[in-house]
């Protein structure tokens, strides 16, 4: 009877989070999810936005992506609420890899008041069971340094670092 009610807890709660993938119906939720992103990670790092964010207009940018079949653009759910997106991309590798391709999430975010309930490792996991689907092994996911809580994100997922961007500034 101890361990029942946390059981039955966790039980409903899978039942609640879910992962879809997205379509230019999407693109203001999308959006606003972006400007969220956008905003954390320029508290971040300011070249942020960029170097690694998406291209202005953003709604347009995201609807290149929803449009894109190289591209994958999922949202993440509690119940009937998008609370996170998911942007990867399908990537060339270098000549020598002879036409292999990798899955290469570019941008991930869940909102903080859903944070800690598996709505990041739905879309995730979605989207490497999407690229599996299509034949690729190979997975690559962009994070900032500094920025912990996504590094033991992607590292909780079999991810590790194989590459750190190094970057100076002669105007700050």
């Amino acid at each position: 009877m101890g361990s029942e009610p946390l059981e039955t807890t966790i039980g409903v709660l899978e039942t609640m989070i879910s992962s879809s993938v997205a379509d230019t119906g999407d693109l203001p939720v999308l959006v606003d999810l972006y400007r969220s992103l956008e905003k954390e990670m320029v508290a971040l790092h300011p070249m942020w936005p960029l170097a690694d964010g998406l291209s202005e207009p953003i709604e347009e940018a995201l609807a290149d992506a929803v449009e894109d079949p190289n591209a994958l653009v999922l949202l993440g759910w509690v119940l009937d609420y998008p609370f996170g997106f998911l942007l990867a991309r399908v990537e060339e590798l270098l000549p020598q890899a002879n036409g292999e391709t990798i899955g290469a999430i570019r941008l991930v975010f869940v909102a903080e008041e859903a944070r800690q309930v598996s709505v990041g490792e739905a879309m995730r996991d979605m989207a490497l069971q999407m690229f599996r689907a299509r034949g690729i092994t190979k997975f690559d996911a962009h994070v900032l340094p500094g920025h912990r809580l996504a590094k033991n994100f992607f590292e909780a997922g079999g991810f590790s670092a194989r590459a750190i961007v190094m970057h100076h500034d002669d105007e700050r």
